[in-house]
């Protein structure tokens, strides 16, 4: 008899279009479960902040890597590969399909294809890199990549210095652009992959953007955030909702301007996740509210063999 095939379907898209009600649907649809690949949604103590699934939606379906982490632990997307791969391995003892779903690219892609390796760095550019972050601030580091690498810098999540810092380091002991290293090739894995993208009209996204801003602080995320001043230098802290609120609590900007600089920063999110995952030729688009279409298009895949 031959092995039944396993396959993963992955649900991408910009935040705010819709991910969550649309994967819940899928996957009581398919009887199967979620792993999320939300590098913000990891982490137990960001709640609000993170727009991660309500507890009505969790028990709806059972979800993996929601609240699995400490924000002082470091999940790059490497230890995320291992993590997932293994989990996979466990759910397929059970099912056939298990569906992913996220807007962090770089987190999909080490799942489904892996990472390249890298090559090594010089230890004092990293020290120097970090050294110029506390002095002259993100801005500065983001100017020397964008001039050293554009490709990247339209795609890396620009909130997260120690991504940028990453780059730079790379880019420097090397002389090549970082993204020149991330191109490997494909690694093997042991199950097929379906890629649905969902996508809005910009001007509804946006809108949706604004709404879920509004939402986060009408709901306490202002709170949330004074209750995690002592951590305000974690990596995983250093990014929209949470920094431009760690800047208000400061002195530095009122909470209008605050509020208004989420809305810009996650707009601009939202463009660079689509940039990245326009890129991607597997990737079949739908509008969240085509589910009678998104249904029939995974079921004709997963039927092909």
């Amino acid at each position: 008899m031959p092995e039944i095939e396993k396959y993963v379907i992955c649900v991408v898209g910009p935040t705010a279009v819709g991910k969550t009600k649309t994967t819940i649907e899928l996957a009581r649809k398919f009887q199967t479960e979620i792993i999320s690949a939300d590098s913000r949604q990891f982490f137990k103590e960001m709640d609000i902040g993170t727009a991660k699934p309500t507890m009505s939606e969790l028990s709806r379906v059972r979800h993996y890597f929601i609240n699995s982490h400490s924000i002082l632990e470091e999940v790059s997307a490497g230890r995320f590969e291992k993590e997932a791969l293994k989990l996979l391995d466990t759910l397929f003892k059970l099912r056939t399909v298990v569906l992913v779903t996220g807007g962090s690219g770089l987190y999909i892609k080490a799942l489904l294809e892996g990472l390249p390796s890298m090559p090594a760095v010089d230890g004092e550019v990293r020290i120097e890199l970090n050294q110029k972050l506390k002095r002259e601030g993100i801005e500065v580091l983001k100017a020397e990549l964008l001039e050293a690498d554009p490709e990247y810098y339209f795609q890396v999540d620009l909130s997260n210095p120690q991504r940028v810092i990453r780059a730079l380091e790379v880019i420097k002991s090397t002389g090549k652009p970082f993204s020149t290293f991330r191109k490997g090739e494909r690694r093997p894995r042991p199950f097929k992959v379906v890629k649905i993208g969902l996508e809005r009209p910009r001007d509804q996204l946006y809108d949706r953007i604004n709404q879920r801003v509004d939402k986060m602080i009408g709901d306490g995320l202002l709170d949330e955030v004074k209750s995690l001043t002592s951590h305000e230098k974690v990596t995983a802290l250093q990014t929209v909702g949470y920094k431009e609120l760690f800047r208000h609590i400061n002195g530095e900007i009122t909470l209008e301007e605050a509020v208004e600089l989420i809305k810009l920063n996650t707009r601009m999110y939202a463009k660079r996740q689509l940039t990245w995952f326009k890129k991607d030729n597997e990737l079949h688009w739908f509008h969240p509210d085509d589910k009678k279409d998104i249904v029939q298009y995974i079921a004709s895949k997963t039927q092909e063999n």
